[in-house]
């Protein structure tokens, strides 16, 4: 299935969780999809990324995934979703810690400098180091991890112009569908 990279793919606010991000649906296994299962699309990313990631500026151009790394970039993307993700609900994530800096000093021995996968390892390390990492939410419509940048810590949405959209405009049709039953 083909698709484009667009900005709104990445609303997490970091590199590390737009790769993290990659998987749409993540808790839907009827509806999930993988957007790194076809190979065009990962090797697609990083030119994407070096448009779109807020973090552009500091990773420059990024070459896509070595053939050898592919696996390993996977279990990295995956260690720093459940960490991550553990985080945010606040659960013990020492376990996930392991897995998560054991997954990304792996890519780190073994990506070139200027890689996709050298620089999410660096990405999610950031966060680790960064009071970013205070601000990190769980979207709740799409269930993407990302980073509330607003003033007041309010944001509920990855993005206003796509998730918070599609909420707004179903409560809605719910609401007209309950006042026309009444």
């Amino acid at each position: 299935m083909s698709f484009s990279w667009t900005p709104h793919r990445f609303a997490g606010g970091a590199l590390a969780l737009d790769v993290a991000n990659s998987v749409i649906l993540r808790f839907d296994p009827e509806h999930s999809i993988d957007r790194f299962a076809e190979l065009p699309q990962m090797d697609a990313f990083p030119k994407a990324a070096e448009k779109f990631s807020a973090e552009r500026a500091l990773f420059g151009d990024l070459a896509p995934v070595e053939p050898k790394n592919r696996t390993p970039f996977i279990v990295m993307r995956e260690a720093i979703d459940r960490y991550f993700r553990a985080r945010v609900l606040g659960d013990d994530a020492q376990t996930l810690l392991a897995d998560f800096l054991e997954a990304t000093a792996a890519i780190l021995h073994r990506a070139g400098k200027n890689s996709l996968e050298a620089a999410t390892a660096h990405s999610a390390l950031r966060l680790l180091a960064d009071e970013k990492i205070s601000r990190m939410k769980i979207c709740g419509n799409c269930g993407w991890l990302f980073i509330d940048r607003s003033k007041n810590r309010s944001r509920t949405w990855c993005d206003m112009a796509v998730c918070g959209n599609r909420v707004k405009a179903n409560r809605h049709y719910h609401r007209r569908k309950k006042e026309a039953v009444s």
